[in-house]
């Protein structure tokens, strides 16, 4: 019972619709045996948008509506009798029987209250309501949609409105309101309506058209191009915008290992750990952020971030100190070495904070997204992650041109040797550059946690890329970094839905081997004597 209190006083409230009766009418129908105009009936009855017609429908769905033996409609709740035609209660007549509901009448009802939502005095409840019927108008409803449009002046849920009233009209027996109903489809990018229109182009056994109208089977051609033509434009700004949120990942993965491997030489097989661990270090601080400050919790991501770079680079740093600088010039014993220490770093995590995922979620700020080009959303949180690879990359490439460090580094990749003869302390730069790109790393960890699940095989799924991206960039080279990942994430996009991810990773593979074989330098050659 409070349930309809509710929703008759919510139309009170927002619709500012008074107590009205009911034509006996419009009431007439549901007492019927035509299933057809009961539907009609009850669409017209939830056009009126007033407090009696959401209870009839209230009444109906809660099979308390009943007809006497002339087929005249009563509300019998409570033990009390409700005329809605008179908007009035009284003794129960005799011989009332109740009026039965089948699903579909059940359906239609269900859809009817909801759309009353199309009359709220609140603008996203109207819309909400709006798109929450473009899979589901007919013609029932049409009287209903109607209503709202000639009320509503806001012009997004007008348009909307608009193609839920030619949806409606798809079925109607006039073949000028089917054909203006198609050519009004046209501006629309509901793949839901495809089927209907092809279904007017489908020829009977008998060899006629199921639209039997010749102007309204041109319309629907028309508009079956029209929205062909807008899907196919959605999916290729979906596939690129996807393609570039992937490169950035990529990106922010690579960026570390093209330090460290492009710069150094260091083949490091644990560079997917360092990912890991930043983004469980992201986790912590959530955890730390959710149990320290609760009302600051949507601004965990912002200390993840250093802390993230922080932990990372000190872990580089002391396996660099611990491991790796007695290694150098020995690829093959450094291989093995850093994926022993994977191994280490993957079963510390799984006996620190289990073998199970863990759950990082994303900030209020950075959940949700953009629709553009009608379905299609950009969600916020890769939006987020492509401007913060770049101010990475940026920043990167502020650090290896514009400070000390940078150009320490650059002369000890040039000319180790002579560097090491004018002063450079080549040990020194080599353990803050192995912590610096393993400080990246932390950071692309940030990232994936805002992606996904964390868990202790995190960074085994993006080692070989990285490495790719490295390659096909060129070893050394920052700009060929950046190109290769952003155009590998938008090539291995558009390739999936043709070929499937197994066959687009292959094809990518087989691809940066044939370009290595003719290209060994990459896209961009590394410059210096240590070349020659």
């Amino acid at each position: 019972m409070w349930k309809k209190l509710i929703v008759i006083g919510w139309l009170c409230i927002h619709a500012g619709a008074a107590c009205a009766a009911l034509d006996d009418a419009l009431l007439k129908p549901l007492a019927g045996d035509d299933p057809d105009a009961r539907i009609e009936a009850v669409g017209k009855i939830a056009a009126l948008g007033n407090e009696s017609a959401a209870r009839v429908l209230i009444a109906l769905k809660d099979d308390a509506l009943y007809a006497d033996t002339q087929g005249k409609v009563y509300i019998v709740e409570d033990g009390k009798t409700f005329d809605p035609a008179s908007d009035s209660t009284g003794p129960a007549p005799d011989e009332l029987e109740a009026i039965m509901v089948n699903n579909r009448l059940r359906a239609s009802v269900d859809d009817a209250l909801s759309s009353l939502r199309l009359f709220s005095d609140n603008r996203a409840e109207r819309l909400s309501a709006a798109l929450g019927l473009q899979n589901r108008a007919n013609a029932a409803q049409l009287p209903l949609i109607t209503r709202a449009l000639d009320k509503e002046t806001d012009p997004e849920i007008r348009g909307v409105l608009q193609l839920l009233a030619a949806t409606a009209n798809l079925h109607s027996p006039d073949a000028g309101l089917r054909r203006d109903a198609v050519l009004a489809l046209g501006g629309s990018s509901n793949a839901s309506l495809k089927p209907v229109l092809e279904q007017m182009l489908e020829k009977n056994p008998d060899g006629t058209y199921a639209e039997p109208d010749e102007a309204v089977r041109k319309a629907a051609v028309s508009t079956l191009r029209a929205i062909n033509g807008r899907l196919a434009r959605m999916e290729f700004a979906g596939n690129l915008f996807y393609g570039l949120s992937l490169g950035s990942v990529l990106l922010l993965a690579a960026l570390g290992l093209a330090i460290t491997f492009g710069l150094m030489g260091i083949i490091n097989m644990a560079h997917g750990e360092l990912l890991m661990i930043g983004a469980y270090t992201t986790y912590v601080c959530q955890m730390l952020f959710r149990q320290y400050f609760p009302g600051a919790v949507d601004f965990y991501l912002l200390a993840a971030l250093p802390a993230a770079f922080l932990v990372t680079a000190a872990i580089g740093i002391a396996l660099e100190r611990t491991v790796i600088r007695w290694l150098y010039g020995r690829p093959l014993e450094t291989l093995l070495c850093t994926w022993g220490i994977s191994l280490v770093l993957m079963q510390a995590v799984r006996s620190i904070f289990g073998a199970q995922n863990v759950e990082v979620a994303n900030p209020s700020w950075m959940s949700g997204g953009i629709a553009v080009l009608g379905s299609l959303v950009l969600s916020y949180n890769r939006i987020v992650i492509i401007f913060f690879a770049l101010a990475v990359v940026a920043a990167v490439w502020v650090i290896l041109n514009k400070t000390r460090l940078g150009l320490f580094l650059r002369a000890v990749t040039q000319n180790r040797r002579m560097a090491d003869c004018v002063g450079v302390s080549t040990g020194r730069i080599d353990m803050l550059t192995f912590g610096l790109g393993s400080g990246i790393a932390g950071l692309g960890g940030v990232a994936l946690s805002q992606l996904g699940n964390v868990g202790p095989d995190l960074g085994q799924g993006y080692i070989v890329d990285s490495f790719m991206v490295v390659v096909l960039g060129g070893v050394g080279q920052l700009a060929g970094t950046v190109i290769a990942a952003l155009g590998l994430g938008g090539v291995n996009k558009f390739l999936e839905p043709v070929a499937g991810a197994v066959l687009a990773k292959i094809a990518i593979l087989v691809f940066i081997v044939v370009f290595i074989q003719k290209r060994p330098q990459g896209l961009f050659a590394l410059k210096g004597r240590s070349v020659e």
